[in-house]
């Protein structure tokens, strides 16, 4: 059962009853995120995700940690692009000792000036950790060489001399402007839970908070065609490249979706099978969806020799041109569509993936999206809709390709990269 309350206030508490579950997870969804930052505040975002960790007025750091893993419970938090989510999933008979440790953390944190020392050390180390991940650190350098000069491009972490110069009045500043509007707060749980209920407890915790500024703008961007080489001594090329997608928005998501099952996002994906199961040229290889509020991209990544490379390249270049040029024969299109619908339902087995559902159709829809919408949506997609969309998308001018490892520019020339 599916209940929505507009609080007074602005918030919006959406709720997912299921009464045959054990536990319920529960999430403080903002609509901010890394992409409506400032260049001299890259990372402020998720410094912020880690502070309200380290204690308020009623609880210690090590009280909070102790109070839910007390229970058998889990209390976590990411920063994304475009919101932020601090969640936790119990047992539905502790489920009013999360909303009071959610409130608490979210409402009372205190920004204590030694722990946003220490935090930025912890967080300096991860990024250090992300540096030293290559199959990681090439997506962050892919979406910086992709949304280049726009926000969507920073690094959700942040970098060493941005991290290094925040100071306790900025951070405390943007929680202040941008996390404590109650019109970008949503309440999302689903679970075994009494709608009601919820309500009244978090109508009670967050009566204090008002809406005063209206909601972030977003830059726009276009992509471009650009090829950037990052020179590392690895063992292997890591090679991230991807094309103008979609966004949350636009009608034609539902293709996308099934056209990236096609490309790359299964073992029976034409990239897997033709890189690693005929060729043998890469471990990992697969393609990938991001969408946002009003763009997106297709991207592509693998790792392979450095020998290999063009190999590799060439074949993903021809891969995508059959998409362009020949239809998709109907059993191929009939096993991607069920491929989506399946791992779509299978999904919902857990209480976290229906809690997000329930908070991102919100944020990007300002309504819940019926399962059977959904899938009625993907059974709708023909061959001639994935043909068409292939054609928009898959156009050599607004190629991005990002390489890091043993690779130099000379070596995969212009005309290679971009064919006319």
């Amino acid at each position: 059962m599916l209940n929505t309350t507009l609080l007074s206030n602005g918030i919006k508490v959406v709720t997912e009853k299921i009464p045959y579950f054990h536990s319920v997870s529960i999430g403080i969804w903002v609509k901010t995120g890394s992409r409506y930052e400032k260049k001299e505040n890259q990372g402020v975002c998720h410094f912020i995700e880690h502070m309200l960790f380290k204690g308020t007025a009623r609880h210690s750091a090590l009280e909070i940690a102790k109070c839910i893993d007390s229970v058998g419970g889990l209390l976590n938090a990411f920063t994304a692009k475009e919101y932020t989510c601090f969640y936790a999933k119990v047992l539905k008979q502790y489920l009013p000792l999360a909303v009071e440790l959610l409130s608490d953390i979210f409402l009372n944190s205190l920004f204590a000036p030694e722990d946003i020392e220490k935090e930025r050390n912890v967080i300096l180390q991860e990024i250090h950790m992300i540096k030293d991940t290559p199959d990681e650190y090439i997506q962050d350098l892919f979406n910086t060489t992709y949304f280049f000069g726009h926000p969507l491009g920073y690094p959700i972490q942040g970098e060493f001399e941005t991290i290094q110069n925040l100071d306790r009045e900025s951070i405390v500043a943007v929680f202040n402007s941008e996390y404590l509007q109650a019109s970008r707060i949503i309440v999302a749980a689903a679970g075994n839970l009494e709608h009601d209920l919820l309500v009244e407890e978090i109508s009670r915790s967050f009566a204090g908070l008002t809406s005063h500024q209206n909601a972030p703008p977003r830059d726009s961007f276009t992509p471009q065609k650009k090829a950037d080489f990052h020179h590392r001594k690895l063992e292997q090329v890591h090679i991230c490249m991807g094309t103008a997608g979609l966004s949350q928005l636009d009608p034609q998501r539902y293709a996308l979706y099934i056209l990236n099952a096609l490309l790359g996002g299964s073992m029976s994906s034409r990239l897997f099978q033709e890189i690693r199961e005929r060729q043998g040229l890469a471990y990992t290889v697969y393609s990938f969806v991001t969408s946002f509020f009003d763009t997106g991209l297709l991207g592509i990544y693998m790792g392979v020799k450095k020998d290999a490379a063009r190999q590799a390249l060439a074949i993903v270049l021809r891969e995508l041109d059959k998409l362009k040029d020949h239809p998709v024969e109907e059993l191929e299109l009939n096993n991607a569509k069920e491929q989506l619908k399946g791992n779509i339902l299978l999904s919902t087995e857990s209480t976290d993936n229906r809690m997000s559902r329930l908070a991102k159709s919100e944020i990007y829809y300002n309504k819940y999206l019926p399962l059977e919408e959904v899938i009625a949506e993907i059974d709708r997609v023909t061959g001639d809709d994935i043909q068409q969309l292939s054609r928009a998308l898959f156009d050599s001018a607004h190629i991005t390709y990002t390489f890091l490892g043993p690779l130099k520019e000379k070596e995969l020339p212009v005309n290679f990269l971009f064919p006319a």
